[in-house]
């Protein structure tokens, strides 16, 4: 009688798992090439992007006007958007992975929270600054204090949860929980302190937004996330193992400790980058992978590509949304993630509670 690991029913089930994720690979790109596409051509302005692309074929030049609207202000903002969803999608992948908890997204390293005051402390602190650092720093001082003080956070709360050269997942939640209620006191303090026009960067800011896309912030965040991207396929058989335990991972010959080193630095380093570039948007990082479980299941080796996909695609479409719903001005983008994710997740969890297991 032959059991129920060798079955042909099993084998086929998990033939077709591959299959599926193969298929919903293929769908995410086509998905993705669309979003791009239409992210480049819809706007407040009226610029279209298949005029433009005629005038290019026919070797005509591109009226200025067009030019700067589509590669200087859409184009870029549509880079940025595929880059922050990828890494906010990804790091919600590895952090459910790492803890074995399909709802565990990134900010439980403490990187939102620490990105979270390090912008906090920009906006109200920045104008005590020297005026020379001021003019160095200039508009990159929010971003570059979001990514340091998430980047610090995290490093911080590896430390303390790492003894004797073993890193404990649960001294790193608590911790995180710890450090985020401490990161919201003394930003809270900061908020009192701020007036009006503070006030009002700061609630822009905790919302997300693409808003002030700009190839420079592209050639800043990208590398570290492309970086982060690339990385983080390599850790899919580790995280698979993982999935049976520790103890178990350890006895294959996973580098348990390493890997989860590994995996806290690439989500603090794409977490970081993308929040710093875009402000807070909830809901990519815990949706976007728990939703490919539910679809393709588990397995890392195609829920990781699969989540960056989805993710740049989601965000995309996120913003176009964003800035087409109150056309000319526009919604922060982190409004309409919620808007769509919260709903779309309760409406999942209550539709497949039995599959919450995977």
């Amino acid at each position: 009688m032959a059991t129920a690991d060798n079955s042909p029913t099993r084998d086929f089930v998990a033939g077709d798992r591959q299959g599926r994720a193969r298929r919903v690979m293929l769908g995410l790109v086509a998905l993705l090439l669309v979003t791009s596409t239409l992210s480049l051509g819809i706007g407040a302005s009226g610029v279209s992007l298949w005029s433009v692309l005629g005038q290019i074929a026919r070797a005509e030049a591109v009226a200025p006007r067009e030019a700067l609207i589509l590669f200087d202000i859409r184009a870029p903002r549509l880079a940025l958007g595929l880059l922050v969803g990828a890494a906010l999608a990804v790091s919600g992948a590895v952090m459910q992975g790492l803890f074995r908890n399909p709802l565990a997204d990134p900010g439980l390293v403490g990187v939102g929270a620490g990105a979270g005051l390090g912008a906090i402390t920009a906006i109200v602190l920045g104008g005590l600054l020297p005026l020379a650092l001021q003019d160095v720093v200039g508009f990159y001082l929010v971003p570059l204090a979001a990514f340091l003080g998430g980047w610090l956070t995290t490093l911080f709360l590896y430390r303390i949860s790492t003894s004797r050269g073993r890193t404990s997942v649960a001294v790193m939640l608590l911790g995180g929980i710890a450090l985020g209620a401490l990161a919201g006191a003394v930003s809270g303090v900061l908020i009192y302190m701020a007036d009006d026009a503070q006030l009002r960067d700061l609630t822009f800011w905790g919302l997300g937004s693409l808003a002030g896309a700009t190839w420079d912030k592209v050639l800043v965040a990208g590398p570290l996330i492309a970086l982060v991207l690339v990385v983080t396929p390599f850790l899919a058989q580790s995280l698979n193992a993982l999935a049976l335990g520790e103890g178990p991972a350890a006895h294959l010959g996973i580098p348990v400790q390493r890997m989860k080193t590994i995996s806290i630095l690439t989500v603090a380093g794409a977490t970081g980058a993308a929040v710093a570039v875009s402000g807070g948007i909830g809901f990519v990082g815990i949706v976007v992978p728990h939703l490919l479980r539910i679809l393709t299941g588990p397995d890392h080796r195609y829920l990781l590509p699969n989540a960056a996909l989805l993710g740049a695609a989601l965000l995309v479409g996120a913003d176009m949304i964003a800035r087409s719903v109150i056309a000319p001005a526009e919604l922060p983008i982190g409004i309409v993630t919620a808007t769509l994710g919260g709903p779309f997740f309760l409406w999942i969890l209550l539709r497949n509670r039995s599959l919450l297991d995977l």
